[in-house]
């Protein structure tokens, strides 16, 4: 096995104190939410997963950090699906938690366990991105059009969050067990694949990234979160009487499909109005200045002979 290139200490550093962090939160949420006997076996049980985590994130925590300064982000991928699957297991449990003791109406850890995951889930995807070690991204306008890409990400991933947190703050009419259980869990798969998604089209860009190339994130968002978001909200507005849905995502909806749509039309027009040289102008734009594009060697053959003309095998 070839050994990595030395990491970003930094970067290692702030992603491992980031991902551990949280983990603790939750793990104090769970020790807390049981009395008795039983607090003490939840409490061995969450300091062995967390110790097999950190086992396992001492190795990618490196690789991510050796990753960071290239154009690749594969191990980031394998990080935030692995982050994601052990944090939402452990939110799931806490929920039930909740459901099942009714009677504890604490608001505010309730409020609070939704603002540790839309700060802890967004800045690590922020961080795994690192748009700011993209070296080979030497243009400053095409850089920050990277950067008001992955912004609409993280605006993706609150607005998830925001749906899945109503299951576990405080509601005057609870929904039925299917629903809650569907939503948990389309939560659950947008927030394990859509932000891989986004950071594998980084990945098959390469160094020659072109940000208004990467329709495939957009266009999986546009249907998965702004227009089905609109349903579940709207489903629970009419139906279940939630007076908790939150009306400035649901205008935030509105707004992204408008946008998504014009921006989905005016790349479809570009390409159809684009001569055949302007993917080549594009990507010799895309390529670092820094870097000279090598020239071609020339051969020149001066004297030409014609060569005989083969008729047969002279072996057969």
């Amino acid at each position: 096995m070839v050994p990595p290139p030395p990491a970003n200490k930094p970067h290692v550093c702030l992603s491992t104190i980031l991902i551990m962090s949280s983990m603790a939160l939750m793990d104090a949420y769970l020790v807390e939410q049981n009395q008795g006997p039983r607090k003490i076996g939840i409490c061995i049980m969450v300091m062995v997963g967390d110790l097999c985590f950190l086992i396992i994130l001492r190795y990618m925590a490196v690789w991510v950090g050796a990753e960071v300064r290239t154009a690749k982000r594969g191990y980031a991928m394998i990080l935030w699906f692995l982050y994601i699957f052990v944090l939402e297991i452990k939110v799931y449990f806490i929920y039930q938690n909740y459901k099942a003791d009714r009677k504890s109406l604490d608001t505010i850890a309730r409020k609070a366990l939704t603002l540790l995951l839309s700060i802890h889930a967004p800045a690590l995807f922020v961080l795994l991105a690192a748009v700011d070690h993209m070296e080979y991204v030497r243009a400053f306008k095409k850089k920050e059009e990277l950067r008001n890409r992955l912004f609409w990400v993280v605006v993706d991933l609150l607005d998830v969050l925001d749906i899945q947190a109503n299951l576990w703050e405080p509601q005057k009419k609870g929904l039925p067990l299917w629903a809650e259980g569907l939503m948990f869990f389309y939560c659950y798969i947008l927030l394990l694949i859509l932000p891989c998604l986004s950071l594998s089209e980084i990945s098959m860009q390469g160094i020659n990234i072109v940000p208004h190339r990467m329709m495939l994130y957009p266009i999986l968002s546009l249907v998965t979160i702004n227009v089905i978001t609109i349903f579940i909200r709207g489903g629970n507005l009419i139906f279940f009487r939630d007076a908790r849905v939150s009306g400035i995502l649901m205008g935030k909806n509105f707004l992204a499909i408008i946008l998504k749509t014009c921006s989905f039309v005016q790349y479809r027009k570009q390409l159809q109005r684009a001569p055949p040289g302007l993917a080549i102008e594009l990507q010799k734009n895309s390529v670092p200045h820094n870097q000279a594009i090598p020239a071609r060697p020339r051969v020149v053959v001066q004297n030409q002979m014609a060569l005989p003309e083969v008729t047969g095998c002279e072996n057969t």
